[in-house]
């Protein structure tokens, strides 16, 4: 049995279960859950049936696609319902966020997004597609209520929790007080950081089960977005507040009429056990929309719905097609990110498209890519305050040199405008997308010049997630996630993979930065205690000063001290570790090394940032 052929459960409901154990059965339930993964599972329609052993069964129960209650989850043993198996199932399954879209980026698998990170499942946000948030902007003067403090208070608790504890110390039980503290701020009209405690209990649950997708650094962002949004949530006001808040339904707003022009369809793929596709368009102004289709089944799914008809008025096309052709929309919806409605009033009909070298599309390759790279850091920084718009594409003409061997495994090389090397890497490795094949096959032919569209990535380096490129022999566009490439298609046909020559990593190659960041991450995988237990970092503290991060030099001190830190009583004894002090200096780590290395990469695609985002202020105990 694996997670993805469960059913999505509920955070309350999960967290309800592990509650209710004793603690006897809660000390055994990791173990359990480990068990139970073993065991064989079948589904019948809304039912999916776990053989516990050869005469007891477990049923979780999910009209919709979701176990919504604690009942839904029954078993057959003698010691039912107080048993474990109910609550080691609900810890096996998916966490289900049916108030939340998912964002549809393959490169954030691990971590579905911040005030996300995590679902695009067809809902009712799209049908009721001019429906208003649940909190908008916010008066000037207005504040956190009580109930919503407390509920930040009880996010920050469990985040600190997890870092005590770090991956191997965080079971069930940690990650149900995070689901509870997830759905308590739900309830309490904080999304955003719902969504991030929600995203950090994916993550964990994907590093104790070696899913060989997860990302340390995944974990670090989702923790630093859940702690910091829970801080902020008793210091912020106003417009400030709202943004803290974040917004519970995706808002639509009327567009008019619009005339699209298909760019190309990805795939899309969560960890929530989300499958499906997103079709990229273009408005005559250059303007980008995304149509989508995601619903719970994961890769299956996406490869299936690429061929279907989107769900847009009454358009024949299917998702693939519109990749390519365009459309002639009348009463369009519209969110803030580009994400078109598909409510009653909207009336869609097929028209003709354009290729990428014909206006209005050409235009996009026209802009210097150093301003593509601005505009697409502010989009995908990772702990900025959504503001809606914006994209993290860029749209390159480039040449390929080669393929670039890296720990994390083979990228392919590329020459863009200005003599800037780009590494170009894959969206996602599972073997039913045609994404590392289409990428390796590249690598044989070097030379070649196409033209290609791609998300950035945040790095100390240029480097794009590679999505979609023009066709080699210059006929047509290649979906990259769908579309397979042959030796054929290659102007010549290369014998092997061949290996670009070896060329400057950035800017900021040779930044000491990752002192820092390497404590960071530390600190999330092993927990405090680890990090304590590494003594004088002084010679790490000077490196960074010397490099002139004086900064960086001084959170990286104040971090190893506060691990170390163990006060003792009148008697000798050791009392409690001061999580919430140690909690916030691990923050402002976290939160000052993104925002340098974010600005590490603007310089080395050329451009400088206009506002860095900046560490937050965390109240750090200095003794």
């Amino acid at each position: 049995m694996t997670a993805a052929q469960l059913p999505p459960v509920a955070p309350e409901v999960t967290a309800t279960l592990v509650e209710d154990l004793s603690p006897r059965l809660r000390k055994r339930l990791d173990a359990a859950v480990t068990k139970l993964g073993a065991r064989p599972a079948h589904r019948d329609g809304d039912t999916v049936t776990i053989a516990v052993d050869d005469e007891t069964e477990l049923r979780l129960h999910a009209p919709g696609g979701v176990v919504a209650t604690a009942d839904a989850i029954s078993c057959g043993c003698l010691l039912a319902p107080a048993c474990v198996h109910r609550a080691a199932a609900a810890c096996a399954a998916p966490t289900a966020d049916p108030a939340r879209e998912p964002t549809g980026d393959t490169s954030a698998r691990t971590a579905p997004e911040a005030a996300p990170h995590a679902g695009e499942p067809a809902s009712a946000a799209d049908s009721t597609a001019g429906a208003a948030p649940a909190h908008g902007t916010a008066p000037s003067s207005e504040v956190a209520s009580p109930a919503q403090r407390a509920a930040a208070g009880a996010l920050w608790a469990a985040g600190a929790a997890v870092l005590e504890a770090g991956v191997d110390g965080a079971g069930a039980v940690a990650q149900a007080a995070l689901l509870r503290a997830a759905h308590t701020a739900r309830l309490r009209h904080l999304p955003r950081a719902a969504g991030a405690a929600l995203s950090v209990v994916t993550l964990l649950r994907a590093a104790r089960a070696g899913d060989p997708s997860y990302r340390t650094a995944d974990l670090v962002t989702a923790l630093a977005e859940l702690l910091g949004t829970a801080h902020r949530v008793g210091t912020a006001s106003g417009a400030e507040l709202a943004a803290v808040r974040g917004l519970a339904r995706r808002p639509y707003s009327p567009d008019g009429s619009l005339r699209l022009y298909g760019l190309f369809t990805e795939p899309v793929v969560t960890d929530s056990g989300h499958g499906g596709v997103r079709t990229w368009v273009a408005g005559t102004d250059g303007r980008l929309c995304t149509v989508g289709d995601v619903a719970p089944g994961g890769v299956g799914r996406a490869l299936g719905v690429a061929d279907r008809a989107v769900r847009l008025g009454d358009c024949a096309l299917t998702h693939r097609e519109l990749g390519r052709a365009g459309l002639a929309v009348s009463g369009a919806t519209l969110s803030p990110d580009g994400r078109l409605g598909a409510g009653k009033g909207v009336r869609a009909v097929t028209a003709r498209g354009a290729a990428w070298t014909e206006p209005p599309l050409a235009a996009l390759w026209q802009t210097p890519p150093s301003e593509q790279a601005a505009r697409a850091l502010r989009s995908a920084s990772r702990f900025a305050d959504s503001g809606g718009g914006g994209s993290d594409l860029l749209f390159l003409d480039v040449e390929l040199l080669g393929a670039v061997r890296e720990p994390g495994g083979t990228c392919l090389l590329a020459l863009c405008e200005g003599g800037v090397p780009v590494r170009l890497t894959v969206a996602d490795d599972d073997p039913a997308l045609a994404h590392r094949d289409n990428l390796m096959l590249l690598a044989t032919a070097p030379g070649t010049r196409l033209r290609i569209i791609g998300r950035l990535v945040p790095a100390l380096h240029p480097r794009l997630v590679l999505l979609a490129c023009s066709h080699p022999t210059g006929e047509g566009t290649i979906d990259l996630g769908f579309d397979r490439l042959r030796r054929a298609d290659l102007p010549v046909p290369g014998a092997g993979v061949h290996l670009a020559p070896p060329v400057s990593g950035g800017f900021g190659a040779h930044s000491p930065l990752h002192l820092l960041e390497r404590r960071a991450e530390q600190t999330v995988t092993a927990g405090r205690a680890a990090l304590g237990m590494l003594g004088d970092v002084s010679a790490e503290a000077r490196r960074l000063r010397r490099a002139g991060l004086p900064t960086a030099a001084g959170l990286l001190t104040a971090l190893c001290a506060s691990a170390a830190r163990r006060g003792r009583d009148p008697f000798g004894r050791l009392l409690p570790a001061d999580t919430d002090g140690f909690a916030g200096h691990w923050l402002s780590a976290a939160r000052y090394a993104s925002a340098v290395s974010e600005s590490l990469c603007a310089a080395a695609w050329g451009t400088a940032r206009e506002s860095p985002v900046a560490a937050p202020s965390v109240p750090v105990p200095t003794s």
